[in-house]
């Protein structure tokens, strides 16, 4: 507004002196002075006055790139220069029951309740190409790095992280816990040990065809110096490299998705010095420590992972399945198992959004009529088949079939409602159960309230 006024003022002087400049240039002759020289110097302080607008509207237009605008939270962004500053969060809450078999006396059962996620962080960018994310999370009450990674596009083709990031194994594990049609991933994600490792990555992407590629070593946790243990902290030396490839054509009005990953892990001398390694699971909520699904400590030298995926977007309706092999190589002379997971998916909307996608992976919904402006919101229902298998070659961790299904609620697009439900049937259950019974089914419900910005 200041800036305005000053224009107006500059530029009425102007006019002034133009409208001035005849009448006294005629005086000047009448009296012999040089009319020429007087036009001059008008000229000269016009032109000095239009100089002086051109600098106050540039640093208007500055002063307007930098005011904040809002995408899911205030952004300051000035495009011309590449500077970009925004803060991100999420919080989920949940809550949780898991039936008891008969016999079991493990308290973690039943009801529960926990601050699921508290993340906070902030990502921008750097001019020349740069970029930054940086989050913790705040859940148990303690402090936990999440993404922790600089970036660099090189082009609109390649980019380029370095830091922890996630490491491409998985459209579950890829995908944001913000988007997730169910509570929890499919148990295979963790059950494999999928997460956040410290590495270095590239990014390829050219039309329908998406390929990443990185070395990793290991999580921030486990190479921080804090953890002054045999095979951790600065004694880490594992090492893994990842890929995964995804082909994203269109289909007259549907979106598919077909994807490939390949995962090598070599534990180095953590195979031999460090914990040991166990693959298990929760039973589809996180509130219980309490796992059916486990292995017993392994000294795992090497892993090899391999993935493969495939989803269709349709209006309102979106099918996915996931298919994962994971062979182990341990110290022990001739234990290798094999052990296997996967799921299938399918999905509706009944209020007729279509569900997120992006980049190779489940990105945010758009609700057509939110709460606040006319609507309820966007519901959406989900069924899905859930199989892991942890028993092979001499080792139990036990098999399990679930059969899961899911409403989600997001009255608006940044925020979530809940309500899960599986039926889970064990065999060779690492909780053993009442006259010894090791293949039981369990009960499990779940809800939880989100918000992310």
């Amino acid at each position: 507004m200041r800036t305005t006024v000053l224009r107006r003022a500059l530029f009425t002087s102007g006019a002034a002196i133009l409208a001035l400049g005849p009448a006294a240039a005629q005086s000047a002759a009448g009296q012999g002075e040089a009319a020429p020289s007087d036009l001059a110097v008008m000229k000269a302080q016009i032109q000095a006055l239009e100089a002086k607008v051109k600098e106050l509207e540039g640093n208007q237009a500055r002063v307007q790139s930098a005011i904040p605008s809002w995408k899911g939270a205030p952004q300051l962004e000035d495009k011309k220069s590449g500077w970009s500053f925004k803060p991100i969060g999420r919080l989920q809450y949940d809550v949780g029951y898991v039936s008891t078999p008969d016999g079991v006396t493990d308290r973690g059962l039943g009801f529960g309740n926990e601050l699921r996620r508290a993340r906070l962080g902030v990502e921008g960018t750097v001019p020349g190409g740069f970029g930054f994310k940086f989050e913790v999370d705040l859940a148990d009450n303690d402090v936990e790095i999440t993404d922790a990674f600089l970036s660099y596009e090189a082009s609109k083709k390649l980019s380029f992280t370095i830091g922890q990031h996630n490491n491409f194994q998985s459209l579950e594990e890829v995908t944001s816990s913000r988007f997730l049609s169910f509570m929890e991933r499919a148990a295979f994600t963790d059950a494999f040990g999928f997460g956040r490792r410290v590495g270095f990555s590239a990014r390829f992407a050219q039309g329908d065809v998406i390929a990443n590629a990185g070395v990793f070593t290991d999580n921030i946790e486990d190479l921080s110096n804090n953890q002054d243990a045999v095979g951790l902290g600065d004694e880490n030396n594992s090492v893994s490299v990842d890929t995964r490839l995804i082909y994203a054509p269109e289909l007259g009005s549907a979106q598919l998705h077909f994807g490939a990953s390949a995962h090598f892990r070599d534990n180095g001398d953590t195979a031999r010095f460090g914990p040991v390694t166990r693959y298990r699971q929760r039973p589809f909520v996180h509130t219980p420590n309490s796992r059916f699904l486990a292995t017993p400590g392994l000294k795992v030298k090497n892993e090899t992972n391999y993935g493969v995926e495939a989803a269709i977007i349709s209006g309102p309706f979106h099918g996915t399945a996931e298919l994962h092999r994971l062979d182990v190589d341990t110290l022990t002379q001739g234990v290798t198992p094999a052990f296997f997971g996967g799921y299938a998916e399918a999905e509706l909307f009944l209020t007729g959004e279509t569900r997120g996608y992006k980049g190779g992976r489940w990105d945010r919904t758009k609700v057509l009529r939110p709460v606040g402006q006319g609507g309820l919101g966007a519901f959406q229902i989900n069924l899905r088949y859930d199989y892991i298998d942890l028993t092979n070659d001499g080792i139990s961790g036990g098999k399990q079939s679930g059969y899961l299904a899911s409403l989600v609620w997001i009255p608006q697009d940044h925020v979530r409602f809940y309500v899960n439900y599986g039926h889970l049937q064990h065999e060779e259950a690492a909780i053993v159960a009442a006259g010894g019974d090791r293949d039981y089914g369990v009960d499990v419900l779940g809800a939880r309230a989100q918000i992310d910005f």
